[in-house]
C-alpha cells in the first residue's frame, strides 16, 4: 500500500448463535449487531462488547486468522462462563 492509500474497511455483522442460562442483557439467538466503522447498530452488553472489539477491529481491517476454516467467519463467546452467549462474527466483503 502506498502512502495516502486508505486500507480496505469491511462491515462486520455479529449475530447471536447460541445462548445458555440467563443472559442479564437479554441477548437471544438471532440478535444482530452491525459495526460499520462509524456506528454500532443493535444492542450488545458492555462485557460482550469489550471482549469482542479486538476481533471486530482486526476483521474490519482484513486480519486473517489461520485457524479459521472460512477467513470471513469467526465465533466469539461472551465472558460470562455460567450464562454463555456465543456470537458469529462475519466480515462482509
Amino acid at each position: 500500500m502506498s502512502e495516502g492509500d486508505k486500507p480496505t474497511e469491511y462491515t462486520i455483522v455479529v449475530r447471536v448463535i447460541r445462548q445458555e442460562g440467563h443472559c442479564a442483557a437479554g441477548h437471544q439467538v438471532g440478535d444482530e449487531i452491525v459495526f460499520d466503522g462509524m456506528t454500532v447498530q443493535g444492542k450488545i452488553c458492555i462485557s460482550a462488547l469489550y471482549s469482542i472489539l479486538p476481533k471486530v477491529f482486526a476483521m474490519r481491517y482484513g486480519a486473517q486468522f489461520p485457524w479459521l476454516k472460512d477467513p470471513d467467519v469467526a465465533t466469539h463467546a461472551c465472558p460470562d462462563a455460567w450464562n454463555p452467549v456465543v456470537f458469529d462474527v462475519r466480515r462482509i466483503r
